[in-house]
């Protein structure tokens, strides 16, 4: 495709400029393509009714012409030219959700090139809310096709910037308005069946229609990519919306989802591979490996929806090679989340309870008595172990009167060795450290039985030497000379080299 000079216009919707709107008219009197904001995505705009501008608009996407462009309009008089049969329903559809995300199904007029309708009889028509898109519609005749302005597949732009990196070059203008309201594309619904269908979720969903003209269905099909079937609506084809790297849907509920993720995160980095992750306000703090992006809050999936393409985006300049993501709730616009995300994983996706059985323990928390020499070192020489699953790893004490830094001497044998307890300070040991999932080990036979005989259903109690099955004890140092602490740092060193061994030995095993 030849290489054009891309003008960037910055537009203020609250303040038009309308030199700059008369230009980009023209650029679509004539046949160009400009690209502009909605509320839902930047759309690449194009004369609706000019085939040879339909013809430009697959080209500059990279778009199969076999898939339908939404014919944007700013009145609703427009429609009458355009779309045969508008029947009562869809008229009191119009009235309440009209201008917004909503697009609608009708019988095309011949008003309407098949270029712009993928060669279908049928013709789909939306009304955005935008201030700047319903100016530039006017200005450019009324009529403005425009599918979502990036390369075909990928994530949809959701600012100027996202459209200039798909599409600089390629296009005449874009009017640049800032991030969209909404993020994920309008709710498409077909008003040539009965009852209509929704072929496409977004922020107008089935109940908010369903409160309007009664029953609504919705649309399960999927083509794939290799179908000679035309999709009735955009967005039809199995994978869309992709990001480079490839993105799995992790299901489950949450809780089971972040081990999950972890799990898979932990063995992914272990192996050398860059891995993103999806998650939230809620979640985003529990992840210890790969990159992380949280995409919103769960208490406000808007926000999910509004960030979804934006993170997808920046995974890509990230470079990672795996994408993880936990899944939402398909109620509300969670169902256009989970619909965009699961087109974009092209319908990968992995269940948690599938990867969390797979790992005993997750946690390994060494009890000593003061929880200032042994344990602290034991749980920071294991963290410098080679372990084929990730553990979370801490140390706990019988009797912690106050929370007080690691022994002198423990500190300065662990700096001799490039580890450090400079951030450590003891804590109790209390009933919620013993979960099922948390392999508690002690240095001796009274501390374990203690434990033991004061939690009732503790599961997971050994002495260290008992669970790796070696005789060798480790006492207490407090009061001996440094070089009994550094006697004790080397059995220690050795004795957890074999606790990595069983613990990689046990995860092979399942």
């Amino acid at each position: 495709m030849k290489v054009m000079k891309t003008i960037i216009e910055k537009i203020d919707k609250h303040h038009i400029d309308i030199q700059i709107m008369e230009k980009a008219g023209e650029i679509l009197k004539k046949g160009g393509l400009v690209a502009f904001p909605t509320e839902t995505v930047y759309g690449l705009g194009a004369n609706a009714l000019d085939e040879e501008a339909a013809k430009k608009t697959y080209a500059a996407k990279g778009r199969p012409s076999d898939n339908p462009l939404i014919v944007h309009i700013a009145d609703v008089e427009a429609l009458d030219a355009i779309a045969k049969h508008v029947s009562e329903k869809a008229r009191r559809v119009i009235e309440k959700f009209w201008p917004g995300p909503l697009t609608l199904i009708f019988e095309k007029t011949d008003l309407v090139p098949f270029g712009t309708t993928g060669g279908l009889q049928t013709v789909a028509v939306r009304m955005p809310v935008d201030e700047i898109a319903l100016a530039l519609i006017r200005a450019g005749g009324g009529y403005v096709s425009a599918p979502s302005a990036n390369t075909s597949g990928r994530p949809s732009p959701t600012t100027a910037a996202h459209v200039a990196d798909d599409l600089d070059g390629k296009i005449e203008m874009i009017l640049d308005g800032g991030s969209v309201d909404i993020g994920v594309e309008s709710s498409i619904l077909d008003m040539t069946v009965d009852p209509p269908m929704i072929l496409r979720p977004g922020a107008i969903t089935k109940e908010m229609l369903e409160e309007v003209i009664g029953e609504v269905a919705v649309d399960k099909t999927l083509l794939s990519d290799t179908s000679g079937e035309a999709p009735k609506a955009p967005g039809m084809k199995y994978r869309h919306y992709a990001p480079k790297a490839q993105l799995m849907i992790v299901e489950g509920d949450t809780v089971e989802a972040v081990k999950a993720i972890k799990q898979i995160a932990y063995e992914q980095t272990r192996l050398g591979y860059r891995v993103g992750i999806i998650a939230t306000n809620e979640t985003a703090d529990f992840y210890t490996n790969g990159v992380v992006k949280n995409i919103g809050t769960r208490n406000n999936e808007n926000s999910i929806a509004k960030n979804l393409y934006k993170v997808l985006r920046e995974f890509d300049d990230e470079e990672v090679s795996y994408i993880y993501s936990e899944a939402f709730a398909e109620e509300g616009i969670g169902n256009a989340i989970m619909n965009r995300l699961d087109k974009a994983a092209g319908h990968h996706t992995i269940q948690a309870k599938d990867i969390t059985r797979l790992q005993k323990y997750r946690r390994v928390l060494f009890v000593s008595n003061s929880d200032n020499c042994r344990g602290p070192m034991a749980a920071e020489i294991l963290r410098h172990q080679s372990l084929l699953q990730e553990y979370q790893i801490g140390s706990r004490g019988m009797v912690v009167l106050f929370p007080e830094p690691a022994n002198q001497k423990a500190e300065a044998i662990m700096r001799s060795h490039q580890m450090t307890l400079e951030d450590h300070e003891a804590r109790a040991l209390e009933e919620s450290d013993l979960d099922d999932e948390t392999l508690v080990l002690t240095f001796e036979e009274p501390q374990k039985w203690k434990i033991i005989s004061e939690y009732q259903h503790v599961k997971n109690v050994y002495t260290l030497s008992e669970y790796i099955e070696d005789e060798r004890t480790i006492y207490s140092a407090h009061g001996q000379p440094l070089v009994v602490y550094g006697e004790n740092f080397e059995l220690l060193r050795e004795l957890l080299g074999k606790l990595a061994d069983k613990l990689n030995e046990e995860a092979k095993r399942k």
